[in-house]
Parts: structure tokens; C-alpha cells; sequence
């Protein structure tokens, strides 16, 4: 069972108190407190170690259920009755030399395990230790009887725990002044360009300073993974040097970062004394999962530098929880935290952010595992690979310089500086506000330009000769006169209306791109081949909740439900919610659609729709009696952790690797086992990334067919791209028993070349 209480509400002093309560009424005889981490370990105990000597707390606790005052230690000493030992999850383990094995065996019954940030027990991660967390705890040696979980991000992915005893949310914590209130970034225009938002952040930064003057306000930067953070740290303080016209040492001096990484791993201890105003440290960066213990109070503003930083509501929760400690110097009135989210925030995440909140009402779509219901439930079998590095030579476009010459290179229009405006909106009061930005772009000479070309002229090879500047040939050892080479930048400007010798730096790196085709172009690089090992079975019943806020009904969202809902829904409070939802005459025509019992042959009790085709999918085709009668059962898949397919695609000049889950599955009525899996898109999407999906799609199912067939199992897997063009064709062939032969307008599309 888990206590949900919101970051900075008091977590460990309730830890702390439940920990005292059951020595002094002898309900346990010691008391074991795991965490994750060094950092919260140390925390803890200091917070406990201040706790048990509290004079208040003392006599707080009636005079026949005194005990004496526990000792507050870690598992390098005995623990003997009395005792509250704090340890980090790694340390519990046998290699580790811990007392925890011979200090528990056979005596877990009169332990009491208090667990502090819970949600990794259960949550995927990739530490290696973490993940023995609950089989540590379950574990028959020690027998423990007595455990709790805590935590402030009570999500598995995007689901709630469904065991949690008491819970006392961000909501309410920001709506009794617990804690900081929020402002995020509701429209911006510009977040997309690094350097527009690092000025709009630097303007935040150095307007909280003015606004919290007594203190030192801290601005932190989160990133998705260690490469970024490192690769943002870079950038961040080139721009600090230029912006701020200071030496690398003093911006160094302002900025710390804070990631697992070894040659970072002095720095964590450095965050405790980054609230000091003494301290020069002004600016923090962050790995998302580096978030937990700490207890900095002067964050006022949050930058999730990219959408994967905060794409779930554990992470939301737990970025969210690093700001929200109000300083005392700043109790009253309220102050606020602004969170310079990242631009997809007001399209996707708002919802996620709502409902971390507990601002909007929430409808549970989940599988039923008894009644009618049921027997839709199935299992697919899904691939297990193993991924192998290998090179492969690299290739790239050489400019026509000949063209070059007599055109020039095709610069952008531009403006040295220009005003730029974001518009934030309080999470609870609604209200918005605008803030002006005068932001100025980096600029480069022309000279700094041809200095830049000369200098890899000189360090790196050619791959060929190089013609077309004229009646000369010219090689590394003949480099191109430098006033050949000013003179098409001069016409490049000149083509594009730039007057004088300044070049913004998009401009720049454009003619320094195209000149640097002259190296040699030729490279390897390492790629990740992925062969297919074994197969798995996935089962539909292992598909988690899926939750969606009342509000987003009004807008994007869908519900489908049968004419039997009031039966199925075995929660109480969520039937009079879908009651209550039905009853509201201002939602959408879409948003209510009751599907015949016994055409709705899916597992789940409800389905949630988000998209106009999936929707005319759903409510025009897959539920119709005709087509319901040859399908066995469906499901909806959900986007994360249900049947995952990895894919690449090219975006830019970069290859991306993503999963994607597709949409629905259905499961034949037929003599043999059949299963097609549909990934539904709008009509004429031929976009690179669903290619990406359709060439690793294909390849999968293909291998898949093989090993099924290889092992003597008769399952066949069929995968389909479908738009609302494909829809009554695709019905049509399977009503028919032609699946075999169907080749959508979408399947065609994607395949072409």
C-alpha cells in the first residue's frame, strides 16, 4: 500500500512519524527506510536525525507509549531493536557487505519497511539494482509483514496507483499555499530556436532575481538523457560567455551540472549549498531522472529542455516537485514558479499537467478480467531482439560550385534583432500573461566566415579536385583565392537583399554547410542492427488503465461503451462520473457513443478515441453487426507498453528510433488463428516517419510469420496502414476472407520508394 503525498508537502516527516509511532506504541521492534539514491538517503537521515531530538515531537507522544529515542542509522552498523535503519536500495544486497541480511533474516515478521519514492519499485528503469527492489521485499528469508510505500509521483507511465491509502496532491497542495503556484509557457512562437529560448529564459532568469532580490533565484534546465545534458551544458555556456560578454571560467562559475555521469558525481554534493547566496551557482542542469532528493527551496523557473523530459506524469510530477518549495524569506504572498515548457506542451502535455494536478475529473477505460467481458480477452505473440553495432560508410551531396558561382548560395532574409512575445497561463486561476522579449540574434562577419573555411581547408582533406570557380583547378594544395571565395558569399548576400558584412549565424552555418562538401565526404559510422532472437506472448489483460480528463471530451477525445456500461463498471464513483458525462448536453455529438452489447467484442469496459479517423473506424466499421460477426474480439492498443514494434526513421539529416504501439488488433473468426494489426492515419499521410513504421512493420510480422510457422504454431499475423479511404474496402475483403490479398491505399503509398 502506498501514501501519496505531492513533493515539498512534508513526505519524510510523515516517514519519520509513522516510523516513531510504531516503536513507541511497540507495534514493531525496527524499522527499515529504503530509498533510491545516496542523495535521499543522506537527506533523510538528517532530516531524522533533527526529528528525534525534537523536544515538540517528543512530548507529543503520551507518556506510557514513550520508548527511547531510536537510534537513526544505516545498514554498515547492526540493527537491533529500537533501531530506524535508512538505506539506499543498493545497499541491501548481499555482495555489498551490508548488515541487512543477517540483521533480518527470519525476523522480518516485527519489521516495518518504509519505502520512500515507491513508484521506481514498479516503474521500468536501468539500474540494475532498483529493479530488485520488490523481489528484496518479497523476499520469503526476511518476511517482512509490515510495508509502506511513499511517494510524491504515485504513476506507473501515465497510470495512477491503484492501492494507495492516502493521497494529499499537488492540487491541493498549491491550493493551500503548501507550495509555489505555476506558470507555464501557453503560446510561443520562437521555443523551437535554441538561441530565442535561451535568451527568454535568461530574461526570466534575471527578472526573478530583481523579484526575489533577498534571496538568490535558481533557474534549472531538464534534459532528457546524459549526452543532452552535457550537450546543452556546452551550448549554454558559449551562450552565458557571449550574451553576458564574460570568460568561460566565470560562467562555468554559474552554471552546474548534475548527472550520473562520473566526472559529474563531485557536483551532487554541491547542490546542497546551491540555495546560499554566496553560492555562485545560478543556473542547474538536470537528467529527468535525477530529479528525486532535492530539497532546493529558490527554483523559480523549470526549462524541460525537450519533449521526452516531460512526456509522462511521473516525470511532470517529479520536475514539477523540484520548484514548488517556497523559500520563508518569500511565504507571502504565494510566489510562483515558471515553467518554460517545451513547445508541444499546449498541444499534448497540458492534459497529462491537468491531471497531475487533479484538476479535471478522470473516465478509467480498463480490462475486464471477469463477467462478458472477458472472454474477449487474448494473447498475441510479439519478437524479442538483440540489437549489434556495425559500420557502414556514410555518403554526402557535393554542391555544384560551378552554379554556386553564378547564383550564389540561397540565403534567408534577415533582421538583426527583433521583438518576441510568450504568453504564460496560471495552471489554476487560468489567467494570462504576456512577456515581451527583445531578442537578439548571433551574428558572424564575413571575415569570420572565410576564416572558419580557410581553417578546415588546411586541417582536413579533400575528396576531390575541386572546378567550376573560374578557369582554375584547385586542390588542398592550390586552395581557391580567398576573394573568389568572399565574392560568392558577397553575391549570396546580395541575392537575399543583406547590405554590409554581418550574417546571422543561420545564414553562416549555411555557407560554411556548403563549402564543407569540399572534404572528403566519405565515412563510417556505427548503426544498431536489430536481428530477431525468440518470440513472446503479450496478453490483453496485461494493458494498463488508460485515464482521460473530463475536459478533453469537449474537444479531441471520443467514448465508446455499450448499452450494458452501468454493469461493467464496477467502481462506484467512476460509474456516477460516466453517468453524470452522459448527462451533459454541451459535449460533442462524437463524444457519446453506445455501441450493441454484443457487437462491442473488446476486453475493455470503455474505449477512448483521440482522432477523427480512429473514431470513424471504430463507430462506422469495426462495431458494425456485419463486420463484428467474422471478428472474434479487438483491442485498442494503448500508446505506451502494450505490443511494441522499434522503428527509424530520417528526420532532418538525423535517423531517429522510436517504438510505436499500433492501433488496433483484431483477432479473426476463422478456422485458423488470425490476427491483423492496424495502424490507422489520416488519408495520403506518407510522412518518413509512418514509412519508418511500415518498413519495420512489415519486416517484423514477416519474421514473426517465419519463427511461428519454423515452431509448428498456427497463428498467422496480417499488418495493415489504414486511412478513412481504405475503411469500406478493408471490411469488405474481410468479410469476405480475402485479408490475405488487401492492399490498402495507405499500404501503397507507404511503400513506394
Amino acid at each position: 500500500m502506498f501514501d501519496f503525498l505531492s513533493t515539498g508537502t512534508g513526505k519524510s516527516y510523515v516517514i519519520y512519524g509513522i516510523a516513531q509511532i510504531l516503536l513507541s506504541e511497540k507495534l514493531v521492534k525496527r524499522v527499515l527506510v529504503l530509498c533510491p539514491s545516496l542523495t535521499i538517503e543522506k537527506g533523510l537521515t538528517e532530516k531524522f536525525e533533527d526529528l528525534v531530538s525534537n523536544p515538540e515531537l517528543r512530548n507529543a507522544i503520551p507518556e506510557e507509549s514513550k520508548n527511547i529515542l531510536p537510534r537513526i542509522i544505516n545498514a554498515n552498523s547492526t540493527i537491533i531493536e529500537g533501531d530506524i535503519c535508512i538505506e539506499n536500495i543498493h545497499a541491501v544486497y548481499e555482495s555489498t557487505g551490508s548488515s541487512i541480511k543477517d540483521s533480518f533474516k527470519n525476523g522480518g515478521e516485527d519489521t516495518l519497511v518504509l519505502n520512500d519514492e515507491s513508484h521506481h519499485i514498479f516503474n521500468k528503469t536501468n539500474e540494475k539494482d532498483i529493479k530488485k527492489w520488490k523481489a528484496f521485499l518479497l523476499n520469503e528469508t526476511y518476511n517482512f509483514r509490515y510495508i509502506l510505500g511513499f511517494t510524491g509521483t504515485a504513476y506507473i507511465d501515465d497510470e495512477y496507483f491503484n492501492d494507495v491509502i492516502y493521497r494529499y496532491s499537488l492540487r491541493s497542495a498549491i491550493d493551500d499555499k503548501v507550495v509555489k503556484s505555476i506558470d507555464y509557457v501557453q503560446k510561443d512562437d520562437v521555443s523551437r530556436d535554441r538561441e530565442y529560448k535561451f535568451q527568454k529564459i535568461h530574461k526570466n532568469h534575471e527578472n526573478n532575481k530583481i523579484k526575489y532580490s533577498k534571496i538568490k533565484p535558481i533557474s534549472i534546465l531538464i534534459t532528457k538523457d546524459i549526452r543532452s545534458a552535457k550537450n546543452l551544458y556546452e551550448d549554454f555556456i558559449d551562450f552565458l560567455c557571449d550574451f553576458e560578454q564574460i570568460n568561460r571560467e566565470k560562467a562555468e562559475r554559474k552554471v552546474l551540472i548534475v548527472t550520473s555521469d562520473k566526472k559529474h558525481k563531485a557536483n551532487l554534493k554541491m547542490l546542497d549549498f546551491v540555495d546560499e547566496k554566496e553560492n555562485s551557482f545560478e543556473w542547474i542542469i538536470s537528467v529527468s531522472m535525477l530529479t528525486e532528493g532535492w530539497d532546493v527551496k529558490n527554483v523559480f523557473q523549470i526549462v524541460p529542455w525537450e519533449d521526452r523530459a516531460f512526456n509522462s506524469k511521473l516525470l511532470i510530477a517529479q520536475v514539477l516537485g523540484r520548484g514548488l518549495r517556497i523559500p520563508p524569506e518569500y511565504s507571502t504572498p504565494q510566489p510562483s514558479v515558471i515553467v518554460f515548457n517545451h513547445d508541444s506542451w499546449s498541444k499534448n502535455i497540458k492534459s497529462l499537467v491537468n491531471e497531475v494536478l487533479e484538476i479535471e475529473t478522470k473516465i478509467i477505460s480498463t480490462v475486464k478480467f471477469e463477467g462478458d467481458r472477458n472472454k474477449y480477452n487474448f494473447s498475441v505473440k510479439n519478437l524479442l531482439y538483440d540489437k549489434e553495432e556495425k559500420e557502414v560508410n556514410t555518403e554526402s551531396k557535393q554542391l555544384n560550385y560551378k552554379k554556386s558561382w553564378n547564383q550564389g548560395i540561397k540565403l534567408k532574409s534577415q533582421i538583426l534583432s527583433s521583438k518576441k512575445e510568450t504568453e504564460y497561463e496560471n495552471l489554476l486561476t487560468g489567467k494570462n500573461t504576456n512577456i515581451k522579449y527583445d531578442i537578439k540574434l548571433r551574428t558572424k562577419t564575413v571575415d569570420e566566415v572565410l576564416d572558419k573555411i580557410y581553417h578546415e581547408f588546411r586541417l582536413r582533406d579533400w575528396e576531390t579536385e575541386i572546378l567550376g570557380l573560374g578557369d582554375e583547378v584547385y586542390s588542398k594544395d592550390n586552395l581557391p583565392p580567398r576573394e573568389k571565395l568572399k565574392e560568392i558569399i558577397k553575391n549570396s548576400m546580395q541575392n537575399a537583399g543583406i547590405e554590409g558584412d554581418i550574417l546571422i549565424e543561420e545564414n553562416a552555418n549555411k555557407i560554411f554547410t556548403a563549402f564543407s562538401t569540399l572534404f572528403r565526404s566519405r565515412s563510417k559510422t556505427v548503426i544498431n542492427s536489430i536481428k530477431s532472437t525468440d518470440f513472446i506472448e503479450v496478453n490483453t489483460n496485461d494493458i494498463r488503465d488508460e485515464t482521460r480528463g473530463i475536459l478533453s471530451f469537449r474537444t479531441d477525445s471520443m467514448l465508446f461503451y455499450s448499452d450494458r456500461y452501468k454493469d461493467e463498471i464496477s467502481n462506484e464513483e467512476q460509474r456516477e462520473i460516466i453517468e453524470k458525462f452522459l448527462e451533459d448536453d454541451n459535449l460533442p455529438r462524437k463524444a457519446c457513443n453506445e455501441i450493441n452489447f454484443f457487437d462491442f467484442k473488446t476486453p475493455l469496459n470503455l474505449v477512448i478515441s483521440t482522432r477523427d479517423p480512429e473514431y470513424k473506424f471504430i463507430k462506422k466499421y469495426l462495431t458494425d453487426n456485419k463486420n463484428a460477426q467474422k471478428i472474434d474480439a479487438w483491442i485498442k492498443s494503448r500508446d505506451m507498453g502494450f505490443y511494441s514494434i522499434e522503428y527509424s526513421y530520417k528526420m532532418n539529416s538525423h535517423t531517429k528510433i522510436a517504438n510505436f504501439n499500433p492501433d488496433f488488433i483484431l483477432k479473426l473468426k476463422s478456422d485458423e488463428d488470425i490476427y491483423v494489426v492496424i495502424e490507422i492515419k489520416d488519408n495520403k499521410d506518407d510522412s518518413a516517419e509512418n514509412k519508418g513504421k511500415n518498413r519495420a512493420a512489415r519486416e517484423h510480422f514477416k519474421l514473426l510469420n517465419e519463427k511461428l510457422e519454423a515452431s509448428g504454431i498456427k497463428e498467422k499475423y496480417l499488418f495493415h496502414f489504414l486511412s478513412p479511404n481504405d475503411y469500406e474496402i478493408f471490411f469488405e475483403y474481410l468479410r469476405n476472407d480475402k485479408l490475405d490479398t488487401f492492399v490498402s491505399e495507405l499500404d501503397n503509398l507507404l511503400d513506394e520508394i
